[in-house]
Parts: C-alpha cells; structure tokens; sequence
C-alpha cells in the first residue's frame, strides 16, 4: 500500500491540471473527500477543477461554500459540452465502478492522461492506471487524510473540516461497525486542527428540511417485514416524491431506519426516482447478509453491510423480486 500511496502522489505532484470527481448523487463521504483533495492540490499549486456529476446537496453545500471551492455540476451526468481536453490527470474519489460515473466512459476511455482512483469499496472495476483502495476504511475520506498527511499537506480547519464530514457521513457519527481505532484517532487529530463538531452535528443532522421529513414518513408507511421479521423493506415512488416535494437526495440515511427494529438483519430500499430510469435498491444488514455479495446479482456493488444496485422494471415488479431474493438468503 505505500508503494502504490507513493506511486500516486507521484502521479499528482507531476501533473499539472487535475480533473476531480466522486459518484453520482454524492454522500457526505465523497463531497467532504472531493474538497480535501481539491485544497491540498491547491497547496501544492497544482490546478483542479471539481466535477460533480449532480447538483450539489444543500446539505453539504457548506462543505465547499465555506472554503471558497468552486465547482461544476451535472444533471445527474456529465454537464453539457463538458471535456477532458486540457486537463492530464483524472481522479475519482469514493468510487470506481462506471455505474457510479454516468457518462464519463465515453469521455475517459479516450483520454491520454493518468487515471487514478481512491476508494474504500468492495465493488471495482480495472479501468485506472492506479488504484488506491482500502477496504477496510471506514470511509474515502480516511484514505485521502493518509494521502494528504503523506504528501507533507498541512491540516487545517478547512481540510479537517471536510475530511471530518466524510467520517462522520460513512460512520453514523462513529456508530457503524466499519468505526476502526484509527478513525477515532483521525477524528481527534481533525478536532485538534478546528473541527468545531457541534456546528457540524447541527448542520448534518438538525438541518433537514420538512419535505424530508414528510418523506420519511412516507418510506415508513410503505414498510413490510417478511421471514418472521427479520427483512425489512420499504418503497418511494414518483408520486411520493411529486407529493411531498422531496427529491432523490432526501432519500439518503431512510434505509437505516428500519434497523432499529431488534429482529431486523437486513432490510432494503427502493427508490422509483422521478428522473426515470431503473429502481435503485439500497441494502443494509446487521451483519447476517453480505449486502455487496447479495447486490452483486443486479449488478450492483458497495461493503459488505452496506450496498446498492438498480434494478429495471415497475416499482412493484423490483419490489416483489427483491423480497424473493432476501427471503432465499436469509
């Protein structure tokens, strides 16, 4: 693992424009990881430009507002007239599957320059040059706190303040069990830098606005338990999201909620995004049902107790095929 943290600092340190990016839809996890790296390159005198393939979330637009990072964004893809020409290095963060990249492939596979992913997933794909993953992070953020501590970047608030975001996103405020000694370790060196961590708890978790709310409420009606309570799954249709005037980001942290039942082990939430496309389906588990394994049967990917994938057909149609395949494996 040093050898390819060297290998690709080396990569960064000689480029000179930078085109950085993270998945679709993006958590907390991949914005907070984004604007690390964006402010150590900028350290290093190094130009980037921060793609985001959707509109940045009101949730985490803090993340960039507060130290000044600029960004250009998609309508869930890639912005029109958008172009790798000029740049010499593409980085992905959070991510290295193409379903988490809509229509960057065209664009990527023809370009020249170095290609260089950093992620935390189970689920990849070999299209980078070089490829830093770690598994057993807790979050992307962890790794890109290593690669910047690496690169003789300072940690300051702002970095800190970002880095920590990601943390706290990915691990349920250090609840989950992906938590490890060194995210606790991480997480005080970031406070110790100015982290001021009641703003952000605020920010993230007393901050949300009353469509989702009303939502959430809405993904709570649609629950049903199957296997004598221990799957759990729940639906959002258009005409919730139409209702209510949510969007598909305030869908994000609703999977979780059924988890608080004792019986639970897993449970499942599909999303019939007002957008069009497949369902998505997302997968939780206590830790009984590899939720990566399970989701690699749609195609989809993620952790072990944390896991994604879409799915065509009718809301209903996807719903049904879902409980079958839960109730086959658990």
């Amino acid at each position: 693992m040093k050898d390819q943290t060297a290998k690709l600092l080396a990569t960064l340190a000689s480029s000179k424009r930078v085109l950085l990016t993270t998945h679709v839809r993006p958590d907390g996890d991949a914005l907070g990881s984004a604007a690390a790296m964006a402010l150590a390159l900028k350290h290093k005198g190094i130009a980037v430009t921060v793609l985001l393939l959707s509109r940045l979330p009101t949730k985490y637009a803090f993340v960039f507002q507060d130290c000044g990072l600029q960004h250009i964004a998609g309508d869930n893809s890639v912005p029109a007239g958008f172009s790798l020409d000029g740049f010499d290095t593409f980085l992905v963060v959070d991510t290295g599957t193409w379903s988490q990249l809509p229509g960057l492939r065209e664009h990527v596979e023809k370009f020249a320059g170095a290609k260089l992913v950093v992620d935390h997933h189970l689920t990849q794909e070999n299209w980078a040059d070089q490829k830093l993953v770690l598994t057993e992070a807790a979050a992307a953020g962890e790794i890109v706190a290593e690669l910047i501590e690496q690169w003789d970047v300072p940690i300051d608030k702002q970095i800190a303040t970002a880095l920590y975001v990601a943390l706290v996103s990915d691990t349920g405020w250090f609840m989950f069990s992906s938590t490890r000694p060194f995210t606790l370790r991480l997480a005080a060196q970031l406070i110790e830098a100015g982290v001021d961590t009641d703003d952000i708890y605020q920010r993230l978790y007393q901050n949300e606005r009353a469509e989702r709310v009303t939502l959430q409420a809405r993904a709570m009606q649609s629950l049903e338990l199957h296997a004598d309570n221990r799957i759990a799954i729940m639906s959002i249709g258009k005409r919730d999201f139409a209702e209510t005037r949510a969007g598909v980001n305030d869908t994000e942290n609703l999977i979780n909620i059924p988890l608080q039942i004792r019986t639970v082990q897993a449970s499942a939430l599909l999303t019939d995004s007002p957008e069009g496309g497949p369902i998505r389906v997302s997968f939780r588990s206590k830790g009984q049902l590899d939720c990566s394994k399970f989701a690699e049967q749609f195609s989809g990917g993620g952790h072990a107790r944390a896991a994604g994938a879409k799915i065509e057909g009718t809301l209903a149609d996807v719903r049904a095929l879902v409980v079958a395949k839960l109730l086959q494996q658990i």
